[in-house]
């Protein structure tokens, strides 16, 4: 790592802890998602990226919603946390175990409402039952269908089948989003370069109702013209 490098990554490791412990004292969802969008607007102020928001008028003013978006980057969440900005939709982050475990993620993800999954367990009956807690509770539920972060050169990988699962059993609509920008390639130049005035697309699509029989990533594909 260069100097610009672990300047940042000091910087960001601080911001997330710090944000982290704000979010275990939190009394609300409401001041949970509060934190969540004033910790990503400053990480990402400081990273010089700013989140343009296609379709906006897509956005439900409030609801219950399984929220599906494409992962490139390990900004992601962030980028969908400024475009959620204006909306009192709060979604639980379905996050993997390492991110529990994580030293620079543990502490934010274990407090900012987010619902483990654990990949590793002998059966899926307590994730579906948390998740079925959160809807239960009025929340929503935030999720990458590809599982894990897309490396390949191409803006989408195939969807494991749990995303579908969650709507099916908790009967939520699915509110598709696609980060149309390569975030992972903006976030480097963010970095390496520190290049001004950097910007991120975000597109919202339509809702998919969960009944809906078409498979969810051909239909994800045709919604945005992947």
């Amino acid at each position: 790592m260069n100097l610009k490098q672990i300047s940042m990554a000091i910087y960001a490791t601080y911001l997330t802890n710090k944000y982290g412990f704000k979010l275990k004292k939190a009394k609300s969802s409401k001041e949970k998602k509060d934190l969540r969008y004033e910790y990503s607007q400053t990480l990402l102020s400081k990273l010089n990226i700013s989140i343009k928001v296609t379709n906006k008028e897509n956005i439900p003013n409030d609801g219950k919603y399984l929220l599906i978006s494409n992962h490139r980057s390990i900004i992601d969440p962030l980028i969908i946390e400024i475009a959620l900005k204006d909306s009192l939709i709060h979604g639980f982050w379905v996050s993997k175990k390492e991110l529990y475990n994580s030293l620079f993620f543990g502490t934010f993800t274990r407090n900012s409402d987010s619902i483990l999954l654990d990949r590793e367990a002998s059966n899926m009956s307590s994730f579906f039952k948390d998740t079925k807690e959160v809807v239960s509770n009025g929340h929503s539920i935030f999720i990458f269908p590809e599982g894990t972060r897309n490396k390949e050169n191409t803006p989408l990988s195939s969807f494991k089948d749990g995303a579908r699962l969650i709507a099916l059993k908790n009967r939520l609509p699915l509110l598709p989003v696609f980060i149309r920008t390569n975030a992972n390639e903006i976030l480097k130049d963010a970095i390496n370069n520190r290049t001004k005035d950097l910007e991120i697309e975000i597109q919202i699509g339509e809702i998919i109702d969960y009944k809906d029989k078409a498979p969810l990533e051909e239909n994800y594909r045709k919604m945005f013209n992947i």
